[in-house]
């Protein structure tokens, strides 16, 4: 023991009570007591408990469905996300073995629409939030493997009763004590069906090793997902409620073709007038007023100066949570130039590879491992059966750039100074670079025998345009 120990302790006790610290963002009063009135202390999963999910999923989809901008960003983000699907490449030495199962796996992804599921699973997880996988055996596939991706909805994957998986569950996914899954209860109908009950149709079992459940988790300790287009909800309502406002306005003032009014006052010399009576008017017609009347119309006010920013404002937010630009989730860049829409791509882009990387470990790493398993029970795939794993990657669809040419230049001045590799330049635009290379080379062999040079079947550059510097541009853009 410490010397002077409780005397130590004793000051630093009176010490600890001396001093006080305030934070004026935990301090409650008049004026932000209704902002935070929601705040909660709630642990992930109470948060998105079964009920809160179920709310948010139904009017994220009544969402998608009748408003054409959150359609179009989720139909978007899918596209860019998986493309026309991810490609196989094996990284072993043996290059026969390498080819012979990148072609079965492409062709047994292609007969279950591999692609397309993948694109319903991006979007459905920005709109439920999460998306279910089952990996099952489909005796019509026309392949030797017949294991197949059956994709199933947040909603059937739940727990209504309350006497089914007690112990460590969360709403349909039993976990063992380190916080893995174990298996999945999985009802046989969806709860939203015609005629559904739950003690005729009753439910399956699926062990963890069959399924795939794909979710972005934003707390730690969170099991199931929530709609990633949550935030955005209120302000997509807001952006159709103001749209239809301003129509209704406009369409208001443009009902009235023309009114009858006075400067007299109430009993005065004017003609005696019905109030709120109706005339019909004929084309090119001349016609008399009553005395002391005139003839008006409303003006109208609507659509207003702010019409076109206040909607592009509330668009930019709304895409914010998904980190997509505003060009983006508008179609629209005619408000950029080209370093403006350069950085903000850098960022979506980016995120796209994030997803990417997360669907390969999710996702197309257990389809693998399945198709694998699968593949060494036939007589073509023996050499796999002492084999555990693969090294392998994933390729995807290459972005485009916006100038080629100068994207070529760049390119080829990075290969000149030894600070990128062809595998690196082919993996950019989602390509194999030994598969390219050897395409390229068989094309060189021809044209060798066909006695053409390379000359003359590339075009010559065109002379492009000296740009202005973008920095000037923008400079003088907002100067204006």
């Amino acid at each position: 023991m410490w010397p002077f120990g409780n005397r130590t302790t004793r000051k630093a006790r009176s010490f600890a009570r001396v001093i006080r610290a305030k934070y004026d963002a935990a301090a409650t009063n008049a004026d932000n007591a209704r902002h935070w009135a929601n705040a909660d202390g709630l642990s992930a999963d109470a948060a998105a408990s079964p009920d809160v999910r179920q709310t948010l999923r139904n009017r994220s989809r009544y969402e998608v469905a009748n408003n054409s901008y959150a359609r179009g960003i989720v139909l978007t983000l899918a596209n860019d996300c998986v493309g026309t699907g991810p490609r196989l490449q094996l990284l072993s030495d043996d290059t026969e073995a390498n080819d012979l199962i990148e072609t079965a796996f492409a062709e047994w992804a292609s007969e279950i629409h591999l692609p397309a599921k993948l694109r319903l699973m991006r979007m459905t997880k920005a709109v439920d939030g999460e998306v279910f996988g089952m990996l099952t055996a489909n005796p019509m596939l026309r392949c030797p493997i017949k294991l197949d991706l059956q994709l199933i909805e947040a909603d059937r994957v739940a727990s209504p009763d309350a006497r089914i998986l007690i112990d460590d569950a969360v709403d349909g996914i039993q976990f063992d004590r380190f916080g893995n899954p174990v298996r999945y209860l999985v009802l046989r109908r969806h709860p939203g069906q015609c005629g559904f009950t739950l003690a005729l149709d009753g439910y399956d079992l699926v062990p963890a090793e069959a399924m795939v459940h794909w979710f972005r988790a934003d707390r730690p300790g969170q099991h199931r997902g929530i709609p990633e287009i949550t935030p955005a909800l209120p302000l997509f309502a807001q952006l159709r409620r103001y749209t239809l406002a301003v129509l209704g306005a406009a369409e208001t003032a443009a009902d009235f073709a023309a009114v009858l009014f006075t400067d007299a006052p109430a009993n005065g010399e004017a003609a005696s007038v019905e109030p709120m009576d109706i005339v019909e008017l004929e084309k090119r017609m001349a016609t008399v007023l009553p005395d002391g009347w005139k003839l008006g119309q409303i003006k109208a006010e609507q659509p207003g100066t702010t019409y076109g920013e206040f909607k592009r404002e509330l668009l930019n937010e709304i895409a914010r949570c998904l980190n997509m630009p505003f060009n983006v989730a508008a179609g629209n860049s005619s408000g950029y130039n080209y370093a403006s829409g350069r950085l903000d791509h850098q960022t979506y882009f980016k995120s796209i590879r994030v997803e990417q990387a997360d669907c390969n470990n999710v996702v197309l790493n257990a389809l693998l491992n399945a198709w694998l398993t699968e593949a060494r029970l036939l007589g073509d795939f023996s050499f796999l059966a002492g084999v555990e794993t693969l090294e392998h990657q994933w390729f995807w669809d290459g972005t485009e750039h916006v100038d080629p040419a100068k994207e070529a230049s760049a390119q080829a001045q990075r290969l000149a100074n030894h600070t990128t590799t062809l595998a690196c330049e082919y993996a950019r635009q989602g390509k194999d670079w030994e598969t390219e290379l050897r395409q390229r080379a068989k094309e060189k062999q021809l044209m060798k025998e066909l006695g053409l040079t390379e000359a003359e079947v590339q075009p010559t550059p065109e002379p492009q345009p000296q740009e202005e510097d973008d920095t000037d541009v923008e400079d003088q853009r907002q100067a204006a």
